[in-house]
């Protein structure tokens, strides 16, 4: 047995001398593969028979969790920036922000200017050139249809068509509500299915005539006069209607007639008859009737000087609802209004002035 004990001894001898460094040795026989380290495996500890592991009290080593081996990237210190990488990958350096100022004060607007109100648009030249030229061609239309009550089918026709493209086309839109505009003694120019018919059946026998239907508007007094005179060879007969007012809305106003006033008729002093006039269709000369007239003339002119210079007369009208009626103001501008009444009626008239009337 001592030889075999010495010959082990030996050789184990010659080992030491061999390595000096049993550490390195080890270290040694670590195999690395592409640059890594292979991962230490922890082998199952069996327990002692008291339950309680052989290397209790040693700790473990730091083993690192790097599914490669890699080493861990060392901690930054506090004060060092965070390193940043650009869209390329390479190394950058994150810029401090700065800090942000107060917001300037900006405006509700979409567009971010400051809100206007929107004005009135004034009408273009085209289309104030057109209304001129419709006011026109309704005038020229109801010249000659004695204010409507003699216009054919085709005229009324036509003046309903030239009335609702005039109303299409209202500058304002708020007649009440402009005095500048409504106030003044308006002409009539043609009616329909008014109010005024039993007037105009009374200028339309042989001897006599409608010479002028007008309304006279005030906004200050709120009152309104319509005043109508009809001639005829012997004298001329004016009468007037005066009412109150209230506006019910930016276009409609609501009247109430109070008095009623006859004013003296204006005797001619000449008998001026036509050469003929048309009854039934048929042509009758005046001509013997005006030469048994003429002796008659300074009868008349003495009659006319007597009563001129008198009074009117004024008759007070009752007040219910019979004399109420309203008023709508469709079209208005500086020189031709057109109106429409509760009764259905259509007015058509034109500021005393206006180059409508001539």
């Amino acid at each position: 047995m001592a030889p075999l004990f010495a010959s082990c001894h030996a050789a184990h001898a010659s080992l030491l001398l061999l390595s000096p460094n049993p550490t390195a040795t080890a270290a040694a026989a670590r195999v690395r593969v592409g640059g890594l380290r292979p991962r230490r495996l922890r082998l199952p500890v069996r327990l002692a028979a008291g339950g309680t592991p052989p290397n209790a009290g040693i700790p473990d080593p730091t083993v690192d969790d790097d599914e490669w081996g890699r080493e861990p990237p060392a901690s930054p210190s506090p004060n060092s920036r965070p390193v940043v990488a650009d869209e390329w990958g390479e190394p950058g350096v994150l810029e401090p922000e700065q800090p942000s100022g107060a917001d300037a004060p900006t405006n509700d607007d979409e567009w971010g200017g400051d809100p206007k109100p929107t004005p009135t648009p004034a009408p273009a030249p085209e289309e104030d050139g057109v209304l001129e030229e419709l006011k026109r061609c309704l005038a020229d239309t109801v010249y000659g249809s004695g204010l409507g009550l003699q216009a054919s089918a085709e005229v009324r026709g036509e003046v309903v068509e030239l009335v609702a493209q005039l109303e299409a086309a209202n500058p304002t839109t708020a007649p009440v509500q402009a005095p500048d505009l409504l106030d003044g003694n308006w002409i009539l120019l043609y009616t329909a299915y008014s109010e005024l018919l039993p007037i105009l059946l009374a200028g339309a026998t042989p001897f006599s005539k409608v010479e002028k239907i007008s309304q006279e508007i005030d906004s200050r007094s709120l009152t309104i006069v319509n005043a109508s005179t009809i001639s005829t060879p012997f004298a001329s007969f004016s009468f007037s209607a005066t009412a109150s007012f209230e506006a019910q809305s930016p276009s409609r106003i609501e009247v109430q007639f109070k008095e009623g006033s006859f004013q003296p008729p204006e005797i001619s002093s000449s008998v001026n008859l036509p050469n003929q006039i048309a009854i039934f269709g048929q042509k009758i000369s005046l001509e013997s009737v005006q030469q048994l007239l003429n002796p008659l003339q300074q009868a008349f002119a003495s009659i006319a000087g007597s009563i001129s210079g008198q009074p009117p007369l004024k008759v007070p009208i009752p007040g219910n609802n019979r004399a109420k009626s309203w008023l709508l103001t469709t079209y208005l501008d500086k020189d031709l209004r057109i109106s429409r009444g509760d009764g259905g009626g259509l007015f058509v008239l034109a500021k005393e002035g206006s180059s409508l009337l001539d």
